[in-house]
């Protein structure tokens, strides 16, 4: 298994912090959030990281190599960081991750170690990490599921009074659904020209070809994204209740 960070975007949302820093690389406590990911990948063993790049690229470069040698890091630069998705930024990575079966992380997300291994030890080959405990919005990344508990749909258009939960950005995938997943993203960049869509877009349409996906409900630990200045200080006090 490889995990794969996608660590491209400008964050204009968190300026000024950002003027300077990659979002990943803002400190969140003691440690930024980048090295809360990492650190978290490790104690569950994984330990082969492809992290595509953009915004600020060899800040995050640097900091990685030199605070963990022992990982086995790769870097995919995505140059059109500022006008693209993170479909786009995913469909780099290409090479990198066919043939593995995928971790597949945001990388400005704060969580708990353990539902990495709630993932890794499910009895489902494809899942994705759902908070069923928060309040939903128009903002969040809404599922609904089928009779038989995979996902049904995905994406922020989802009724928020309709939906099941909120997708936290952290999925698990065999490698044969990663092998869909990029046929579906060919079409949808070479062809259709869709680089500014969420990767959720190739989830919904190889779901709706018969793929199935299982939530994983991950109400007991603690997780949030960050995407705004009020994200980032609400982060600050609850880190110290992670693993």
């Amino acid at each position: 298994m490889k995990a794969v960070i996608l660590a491209a975007g400008v964050a204009s949302r968190l300026r000024p912090l950002t003027n300077n820093t990659p979002k990943c690389l803002l400190k969140v406590g003691n440690k930024s959030i980048l090295e809360r990911t990492i650190d978290n990948l490790v104690k569950n063993n994984i330990t082969e990281i492809v992290v595509v790049t953009g915004y600020l690229k060899e800040m995050i470069e640097e900091f990685l190599i030199q605070n963990y040698p022992k990982l086995k890091f790769s870097f995919v630069f995505n140059e059109k960081y500022d006008s693209t998705n993170n479909i786009y930024s995913l469909w780099l990575a290409k090479t990198e991750m066919l043939g593995y079966e995928m971790l597949l992380m945001d990388s400005d997300i704060i969580f708990d170690s353990r539902i990495i291994g709630q993932l890794i030890s499910s009895k489902y080959e494809n899942n994705l990490a759902l908070r069923t405990d928060k309040n939903l919005g128009e903002e969040e990344i809404k599922c609904l599921l089928n009779e038989d508990g995979s996902i049904k749909e995905i994406g922020k258009l989802i009724n928020p009074k309709e939906a099941v939960g909120e997708s936290i950005g952290i999925e698990k995938f065999s490698k044969e659904l990663v092998s869909r997943l990029y046929t579906i993203m060919d079409r949808k960049i070479l062809d259709e020209n869709a680089v500014n869509i969420f990767y959720e877009a190739a989830f919904q349409v190889a779901m709706n070809g018969g793929e199935k996906i299982f939530p994983i409900d991950v109400k007991e630990y603690k997780c949030m994204e960050i995407d705004t200045i009020d994200d980032f200080e609400t982060a600050s006090s609850i880190v110290e209740l992670m693993q």
